[in-house]
């Protein structure tokens, strides 16, 4: 989600330097540094002077003297745009093999969130004794590298790349990392990761790479044989290729004989683990049995996780289980495996299952996350509001409105750099200190958020805090009587739209997405063009999308017909209202198809994003119920099961957008 400018009511009141601001915003956006030169002295003295300098002087960082990089870093020092700043030229610095001004810099380093800048810093420590390094030192900049260059999956890295080059060169690092990295690219849709990976041990050999990725099938049938190293990888790339667009047929082409007895058991495990993951994602129920075929400990981590899903939608708790304990140490922390651990062990009736799956639950339990209610809900307990809610100290909330990191970041947002005052914000309250601010600190700048109805920063400042939660900061209410209106009018429950606006646009009323959904409630132009029609809206016009009573009425009327469409099961009309009612209407499967626990669906949405937004919808409108009646609440309640359309009751006629 993002905004381009800030509320209507407070653009009214910009100041010419507000303006000006706004305009060299713009022409750091075209880098347009003859335009940005202008207008810097016209900003001066302006509050937000520091982003002016911060952009004229990172339009030319490549050409800057070092003297005017040094004077920045000096003027400015403490604030986020020295260390936005010093990461840029971090980079810079990496990309030149500068390491001894590198390292000075990085010493001084406090944003620590750039994997590329850390794969520079991993570079520099290894460069300084190059092949003489000792293994104790080597070993472990490899093992980092290796997690932070496999880690990139959208992107090719130069800095990890570079890193991962010297260490290879050196023979500190294992050529089949490279060539794990080409299989990622290949099976991310990201084919010049392949060749930037394949191209780090032999530039000739990234030549063929892009008919390779075209044509997997056609390559196949004309390499019979794969006994050297790198025609086996090529085999097992065509492979993965065709596994993105049809598992089943890559399957076949895998149980042929030749790739059998040619190919190793590392390669064809991580084969098998591709075809099971998008088997799973495509609700197959072949998918187990594909995974069965490969060795787990070589396949990667995200495959894992889709063989637990897919045991999961098969109602075969063992192999959860036994899918669980294949999991990383990282995975097996994350609250929804612990989840399913728990769940699995109950139904498995392990010895001492009730007391293991309890002390699990007890560690996640918690009605701020999806996973944390449905564990107070296995542990007998219901979700409410505290009957007092935390507030800050007068001194601790002073300090907050002293802090020049937040009125910085809530003057930007007032004027409509709204992504320059967000990202100040998040620094400020996360990075500009080890470990970030204390839930003292967090409860202090929610607070002054919430006051100047930053909504998004009140939110997300107040959900970082661990040893209490205040509600009213987490859920609040603004637009209650437009909101409580269209409830009546649609017969929702008001806390489910404020459950979904609270995930869509974090009550930012001009908020607009990548892909054009608008408002309050993120409405698609031509879903609100059809919901206007049919709900009699007359002259309605495309420039109402963001008027806050318009985009409520439209968004919590498509909404209610979503969730009548699918018969009332909220989780697959929050994934409908994400992903499209086509789309959902796939995912709640075939007549022939099981009746899934709504829980057990959700996790085998196939859409990350989508998957993601329902398991936050949904607990938003549990706890906003809870602050709604005062009353304890259920998520279980309202997720019930989901299965396919009844041969009973046929499709409804009319198609919804």
């Amino acid at each position: 989600m993002a905004s381009p400018a800030s509320t209507a009511a407070v653009a009214g009141n910009k100041s010419r330097q507000d303006v000006l601001m706004g305009d060299m915003s713009m022409a750091y956006k075209k880098l347009d540094r003859r335009r940005m030169a202008e207008l810097l002295p016209q900003v001066r003295g302006h509050a937000l002077e520091i982003w002016a300098a911060y952009w004229e002087l990172s339009a030319r960082l490549e050409d800057a003297k070092t003297a005017d990089i040094d004077a920045f870093l000096t003027r400015y020092a403490g604030s986020y745009q020295e260390d936005r700043l010093r990461n840029d030229w971090l980079l810079v610095l990496g990309k030149r093999r500068d390491w001894t001004r590198f390292e000075a810099e990085y010493a001084k380093f406090r944003m620590h969130d750039d994997p590329e800048v850390r794969c520079h810093a991993l570079h520099a420590t290894y460069a300084r004794e190059g092949a003489s390094t000792p293994a104790e030192v080597a070993d472990p900049i490899a093992r980092q590298v290796t997690e932070l260059w496999l880690g990139q999956l959208f992107t090719p890295g130069e800095g990890c790349a570079a890193a991962a080059q010297g260490l290879l060169h050196d023979g500190r690092l294992d050529p089949m990392v490279v060539w794990r990295r080409a299989r990622l690219g290949f099976e991310f849709d990201q084919p010049q990761i392949a060749q930037q990976a394949v191209s780090l041990l032999n530039p000739a050999w990234a030549v063929g790479l892009n008919q390779l990725y075209a044509g997997p099938k056609r390559y196949l049938d004309e390499n019979l044989t794969a006994f050297r190293p790198k025609t086996r990888e090529w085999v097992t790339l065509a492979i993965v290729r065709m596994a993105s667009n049809d598992p089943h047929a890559a399957a076949e082409e895998l149980n042929k004989l030749r790739w059998r007895a040619q190919l190793t058991d590392e390669e064809r495990s991580w084969i098998w683990g591709v075809i099971g993951k998008r088997a799973a994602r495509m609700l197959s129920d072949k998918a187990l049995e594909y995974y069965a075929q490969g060795d787990p400990a070589s396949m990667h981590s995200d495959h894992l996780l889709w063989r637990v899903r897919a045991a999961l939608r098969a109602n075969d708790w063992q192999q959860v289980n036994d899918a669980i304990n294949t999991l990383t140490p990282a995975q097996l922390r994350d609250p929804t495996w612990v989840y399913w651990r728990a769940r699995a062990l109950l139904a498995l009736q392990v010895p001492d299952a009730e007391q293991r799956a309890r002390v699990l639950l007890q560690s996640i339990a918690s009605p701020s996350h999806f996973y944390g209610q449905l564990a107070l809900e296995e542990l007998g307990q219901t979700i409410a509001t505290p009957t007092e809610q935390t507030e800050p100290k007068a001194e601790e909330l002073q300090a907050a409105r002293d802090n020049p990191g937040l009125q910085r970041a809530l003057q930007a947002i007032r004027i409509g750099l709204r992504d320059e005052g967000v990202r100040e914000w998040n620094y400020t309250i996360s990075l500009h200190t080890p470990g970030g601010m204390t839930d003292r600190e967090l409860l202090a700048a929610a607070t002054l958020a919430c006051e100047a109805q930053v909504w998004d920063r009140c939110i997300n400042t107040s959900d970082r805090t661990r040893a209490f939660m205040n509600y009213a900061q987490r859920f609040p209410t603004p637009y209650r009587e437009q909101v409580q209106e269209r409830a009546v009018q649609t017969g929702l429950e008001p806390a489910f739209i404020y459950g979904l606006i609270r995930q869509e646009s974090r009550f930012i009323a001009e908020a607009q997405s990548s892909v054009g959904a608008a408002g309050l409630m993120q409405v698609m132009p031509a879903t609100a063009h059809w919901t206007a029609r049919r709900i009699g809206l007359r002259n309605y016009k495309p420039k109402q999308i963001t008027d806050r009573d318009t985009n409520i009425a439209l968004g919590s009327s498509y909404l209610k017909l979503v969730l009548e469409a699918f018969d009332g099961s909220m989780p697959m009309a929050a994934a409908a209202y994400n992903a499209g009612p086509s789309r959902a209407r796939i995912w709640r499967g075939e007549v022939s198809d099981p009746v899934l626990e709504a829980a057990i669906w959700i996790e085998n949405i196939p859409f990350g994003e989508t998957r993601d937004y329902v398991k936050k919808v949904l607990p938003n409108t549990v706890n906003y119920a809870a602050v709604l009646s005062g009353q304890p609440q259920s998520l279980k309640a309202r997720l019930g099961y989901v299965g396919p359309q009844g041969v009973a009751k046929p499709e409804p006629v009319e198609e919804l957008p």
